[in-house]
């Protein structure tokens, strides 16, 4: 009796273990989609690979929503447009190895993501309609909102659970369910910056993915003319060759320095007319009183310089000839 259960043993080593073995497994197939979260009506690429087989010398045979559409030796990618919001589409590949038949299905499921971001230490001018620009050092923030629809429904973005990467690295503990934005610090030493997101539902069923490249943007100066009635005159620039009639206010207006409030002392405002040093108040250091003296004609240069204490790669500067 044990004769025969070791030989029963024998049989099933030698005959039936390199038969299983050898059976074709669904997990010596790969399948690559680009992109990998189409948007709706994209067109998509879906491409098979393995290191088990040679799938160029195999019958694949492709099939959409159970409809068979492609087939041939070697097939081994399949073009698709990603459906509408909300709608899904079923891909079936079907393998036809030597050690049996291979089925992989892929499901589309589109989605949008809008992204927007902004620095959010960076100073612009009041009732400036344009975004702040960050600077080398500044604070970026990025918001991501994506537009996933189940079924008729759209999903709240409150609901989602995010993945953020910055620079292709993951980030996470700023990745997680609600977390829609992503705050971060360039590093003066890299002109862009690459931050992707993943949104996704709940139960993992809907995506939406988006990246960007963040760019850092110089500080400028503009100057501008302070009227004792108007105001500042903010729909005009002073520039070079602008006449002085005896006395004036020049108000200087940096555009993307940081910190946002320029009255902190990290910011040191440095006036030079004809290349000499003019002090102005602390409290208004942004503003130069000019006046030319009486039957005095001819021009002037007028130059600040700005320069972050905290930052020593952030500055800018801005230099105007005006006439008297």
């Amino acid at each position: 009796m044990k004769f025969l259960k070791k030989l029963a043993f024998l049989f099933y080593l030698i005959v039936l273990f390199p038969f299983l073995a050898s059976a074709a497994s669904p997990s010596s197939i790969s399948v690559n989609i680009a992109p990998e979260n189409p948007a709706p009506n994209e067109n998509t690429e879906i491409i098979l690979s393995s290191y088990s087989y040679n799938l160029d010398s195999v019958l694949i045979s492709w099939s959409v929503d159970g409809k068979a559409v492609s087939s041939g030796i070697g097939k081994k990618s399949f073009s698709a447009t990603a459906p509408e919001a909300g709608k899904q589409t079923t891909i079936s590949a079907s393998i036809s190895l030597p050690d049996g038949t291979i089925q992989k299905t892929i499901i589309l499921r589109p989605a949008v993501m809008l992204l927007l971001w902004q620095g959010t230490d960076s100073y612009v001018p009041p009732f400036y309609r344009g975004k702040a620009m960050p600077g080398p050092g500044s604070e970026i923030k990025v918001v991501g909102m994506p537009e996933i629809k189940s079924g008729s429904q759209t999903v709240n973005p409150r609901n989602m659970v995010y993945t953020w990467k910055e620079d292709y690295t993951n980030m996470p503990a700023a990745s997680g369910y609600g977390k829609n934005f992503f705050t971060y610090v360039n590093d003066y030493l890299d002109d862009i910056n690459n931050i992707n997101v993943v949104a996704s539902t709940v139960d993992q069923r809907y995506f939406s993915e988006r990246s960007i490249d963040i760019g850092t943007t110089e500080p400028k100066i503009l100057f501008y003319k302070d009227d004792s009635n108007l105001g500042t005159l903010w729909e005009k620039t002073i520039s070079n060759g602008h006449q002085i009639p005896g006395s004036e206010i020049i108000r200087a207006m940096p555009y993307f320095i940081s910190p946002k409030d320029i009255r902190i002392p990290s910011l040191v405002f440095a006036w030079y007319i004809n290349n000499f040093r003019v002090d102005v108040p602390i409290y208004n250091k942004n503003v130069l009183p000019v006046q030319a003296g009486a039957g005095v004609s001819g021009s002037s240069s007028i130059r600040l310089e700005i320069s972050n204490m905290d930052k020593i790669f952030e500055s800018a500067t801005k230099q105007i000839n005006v006439q008297f």
